[in-house]
């Protein structure tokens, strides 16, 4: 941890956070490593996969702030940039309020390539969790909305 906080000073919430960690890594794993290749789409780095998920999430993003919300170097985001543009999945804009800065938007073949991933997302994940029980299905789905608060309060937390 870079700080200490009263969570660091409660073992019960330590052993809560040590437990679920490494099944969120996982799972950030599958949905990172697969998903492009069975969409038959030309499979992307990671980090490639990051940047453009950000700026289909943020259409008109600039490469500073992309690199400071997804904790990159920005020469790292530019790099990753430039080869998305040559893919054709991101083209870059002037900012209208400044002419040195450049703002990220994904091109229609983006928006319809992380369309093809998610569903197969989905259905990665609809294949794995037919081999659950009905239980941990609904524990799961009752769950997605816990995850989305905590991975708000992940991106919010100071570095």
């Amino acid at each position: 941890m870079t700080s200490s906080t009263d969570a660091d000073d409660d073992p019960a919430l330590l052993r809560e956070a040590r437990a679920l960690t490494p099944a969120l890594y996982a799972l950030g794993r599958v949905l990172r490593l697969r998903g492009p290749g069975e969409a038959g789409l030309t499979p992307l780095a990671p980090s490639d996969l990051e940047v453009l998920r950000h700026v289909l999430d943020s259409p008109g993003v600039g490469v500073k702030t992309v690199a400071r919300e997804l904790g990159l170097h920005a020469s790292n985001v530019s790099t990753t940039v430039r080869g998305l543009v040559a893919q054709g999945l991101v083209r870059r804009e002037p900012d209208p309020h400044d002419r040195r800065a450049v703002q990220l938007h994904p091109t229609a073949g983006a928006v319809h390539g992380m369309a093809l991933v998610e569903q197969a997302w989905t259905e990665i994940f609809a294949d794995s969790l037919a081999a659950l029980s009905p239980a941990h299905r609904t524990t799961l789905k009752d769950a997605a909305p816990a995850l989305q608060a905590l991975a708000k309060a992940l991106r919010e937390q100071p570095r």
